[in-house]
């Protein structure tokens, strides 16, 4: 999945080599216990097959001390589970789930021509508090919680 130039569009760098596939798989599993919170696989309901990922993160980002330390909501999604509601339902559940456990805000950061990708995190109640770059990407910051209500 992460290989696919459809699912990289808007996340940036090339195909992941196996050492940054081999990191990315300890930062998945270290969060749980570092942060009691993380990334979960999501399969298809019907097939069982993986489409994707989704969870809360803090990757200790270089970015504004708004971003900073705030449980940070994501998805990503095989090309062929694009435009199948996956993304909002697994997103819905994440926040769900970060709600049930007392996250009182968090947020996002999504390239801003990904507008698929914007309407998933609208639709989970998350709203715009900054546009700026992150790398050389134009990013939209987005909120959901105390600061966004």
């Amino acid at each position: 999945m992460w290989a696919d130039p459809v699912v990289r569009r808007y996340l940036g760098g090339g195909p992941p080599t196996a050492n940054r596939a081999w990191l990315r798989l300890l930062e998945y599993v270290g969060h749980w216990p570092a942060m009691q919170f993380g990334y979960w696989a999501v399969e298809e309901r019907a097939t069982g097959a993986f489409v994707g990922d989704a969870g809360f993160a803090d990757f200790k980002r270089e970015v504004g001390p708004s971003m900073r330390g705030v449980p940070e909501l994501g998805y990503v999604f095989a090309a062929r589970a694009h435009g199948k509601g996956y993304a909002t339902e697994a997103a819905r559940a994440v926040v769900a789930w970060g709600d049930a456990r007392g996250f009182t805000r968090t947020v996002c950061l999504i390239h801003a021509e990904n507008a698929a990708s914007l309407r998933v995190a609208e639709k989970c109640g998350y709203r715009e508090f900054e546009r700026t770059a992150f790398g050389e990407a134009p990013v939209v910051f987005l909120e959901r919680g105390t600061a966004a209500d």
